[in-house]
């Protein structure tokens, strides 16, 4: 695979050591991440003990060459509503950070690479 969007949990999967996801993503020429992925990890890091630590740590991982951080814009929120209305009517509802960084995988063509089993329910939605 040449490029797809990590969700958060893939991070926070890799900076724990997480073999397999550490080799997929090692694999990858290309990693994206959403701005709601970065405010979803420093509301960890704020809540943990090592904020310090672990936002160097992110800093060095969005500074790589391999890495793009995503912006949220009008594009994106035109991709959000359309997922949403999709959940409503199918009944599947899904936490709405994950809606924001599924709309951002439309908006951007990536697959997202996650553990999260909810995203199945974004029809077209492409998953690693």
């Amino acid at each position: 695979m040449n490029a797809l969007l990590i969700d958060t949990n893939i991070y926070s999967y890799a900076m724990r050591g997480d073999i397999e996801i550490v080799k997929n993503l090692q694999q990858v020429a290309h990693i994206g991440i959403t701005a709601i992925s970065i405010g979803e990890l420093l509301s960890g890091f704020k809540a943990g003990n090592k904020e310090k630590i672990n936002r160097q740590e992110l800093n060095q991982f969005l500074d790589s060459p391999r890495v793009t951080l995503y912006s949220i814009n009008e594009d994106t929120a035109e991709y959000y509503c359309l997922i949403l209305d999709q959940l409503k009517n199918s009944g599947t509802p899904i936490p709405t950070n994950d809606i924001w960084i599924a709309a951002a995988a439309f908006q951007h063509g990536l697959p997202i690479y996650t553990k999260d089993k909810h995203f199945t329910n974004i029809k077209g939605l492409l998953l690693k």
